[in-house]
């Protein structure tokens, strides 16, 4: 897994009296796992986290520059590297919105216009967050979305504690023939010739 920081507020000569917590921009901090590995690292430093979301580490304010430096090291070390970027972290939170609301969100989210879910996170324009997306990925939103999905809907299925009607439900399809159809051009198999071999290995979501 490779994996990319950002520092959204790191700059020459910081001012160690800013009452200003500092915010690490995490690109395809996709899990749980993620979380723990950024945080052990970080701690290890003696830089102290405050928040942690997808995407997102808070850190107090008293961290200094040389631990930033040190920590640039240590996450390397371990598949992590640092980026300022300002257009890559808009990209990164949308994939971050999308992963949450596909993996870790209950409830009828994924009934909902994801457009506007993700607008309104990013508190940016659909359209211009569209276009940044597609020029620096070389895909869509919606296609990002579709892959996301789909790979929920391996999971699922290999849980084997669901219907597909109830996992196409979840995943806000309209109706299970929607799901095989899209699942089947994503994949080249149906859901339940899927779930009945073994070759097929889910992807791990920062590879999407």
């Amino acid at each position: 897994m490779q994996t990319f920081l950002a520092v959204a507020s790191m700059s020459a000569g910081r001012k160690h009296l800013s009452l200003e917590p500092m915010k690490l921009h995490i690109k395809n901090m996709v899990c749980d796992r993620c979380k723990m590995v950024v945080t052990a690292e970080l701690e290890k430093l003696g830089i102290i986290v405050s928040e942690m979301e997808l995407g997102e580490v808070v850190v107090d304010d008293s961290t200094n520059d040389a631990q930033l430096a040190e920590a640039k090291k240590s996450l390397e070390r371990v598949g992590f590297q640092l980026l300022d970027d300002q257009k890559q972290k808009l990209v990164e939170g949308v994939k971050n919105v999308v992963v949450e609301m596909i993996h870790y969100q209950k409830g009828n989210d994924l009934h909902l216009n994801h457009s506007n879910i993700i607008a309104a996170k990013l508190n940016k324009d659909y359209t211009y967050l569209s276009n940044l997306f597609s020029e620096i990925e070389g895909t869509t939103i919606e296609k990002y979305i579709i892959s996301q999905r789909i790979e929920r809907a391996k999971e699922l299925l290999e849980y084997g504690e669901q219907s597909l009607t109830e996992i196409a439900n979840e995943l806000g399809y309209s109706s299970v023939a929607y799901l095989s159809n899209q699942f089947k051009k994503i994949t080249g198999y149906t859901p339940s010739v899927y779930k009945a071999q073994t070759s097929e290995k889910r992807k791990p979501l920062d590879k999407i």
